[in-house]
């Protein structure tokens, strides 16, 4: 599905542009933004190598361990098939925990190791676990305490006040990931849940 509309959008803006003689300045849009794609994907593979690292010394020396059993009476009761498992908890807990910092290129790669972790414990590779579903619904609405990424972006462009969005940040992210984790849990319980895993893979394929 997300490669049909991504394959209408981009005919969409060439139609646009031969009916308002604007072809130029696509062909222009389309090497800038090529340009700034291998620049970002440059960036985020440095940025990945840099946080991959980190957990391999977090879990060399303990420090993802020690994370999980704090973290535990959370996770515990939001992953319950994962409770005994500390590799699992203490990636989840390092992905969670870069989250509320809004470190989004650093939860990236920890998300990532816990994903893998999970599929390689996932009994159906075909089916995602409920435990997956919802990971993935925590981390698009993500609570942010301190969104250092965002308030970066708005020094950058000039701001005067780059933290000052921290209550309304608050508020939303609060608001979004209390609806996903609410979704989740209450088709968790329902005969929909069969339905709802087959449409995610669908979306996911």
């Amino acid at each position: 599905m997300l490669n049909f509309i991504w394959c209408g959008m981009v005919l969409l803006s060439v139609v646009c542009a031969l009916c308002t003689g604007r072809l130029g300045e696509l062909s222009t849009a389309l090497l800038e933004g090529s340009q700034q794609a291998v620049e970002l994907s440059l960036f985020l593979l440095g940025s990945m190598c840099a946080w991959l690292g980190f957990l391999k010394i977090a879990e060399e020396s303990g420090l993802s361990r020690l994370l999980a059993q704090a973290m535990a009476p959370v996770t515990g009761r939001l992953f319950p098939e994962y409770k005994g498992d500390e590799s699992i908890q203490g990636k989840i807990s390092l992905n969670l925990s870069a989250n509320l910092l809004g470190l989004g290129n650093a939860a990236t790669p920890l998300g990532l190791a816990a994903m893998g972790e999970m599929a390689q414990k996932n009994p159906s590779p075909d089916t995602p676990t409920q435990g997956m579903i919802l990971f993935v619904a925590i981390n698009t609405a993500s609570l942010q305490l301190l969104p250092v990424n965002m308030a970066a972006m708005r020094q950058s462009c000039g701001s005067a006040a780059p933290f000052s969005i921290l209550p309304q940040v608050w508020i939303t992210s609060a608001a979004s990931l209390a609806v996903c984790v609410l979704c989740c849990k209450l088709l968790e319980r329902r005969s929909l849940w069969p339905r709802y895993c087959l449409l995610y893979t669908s979306d996911a394929a």
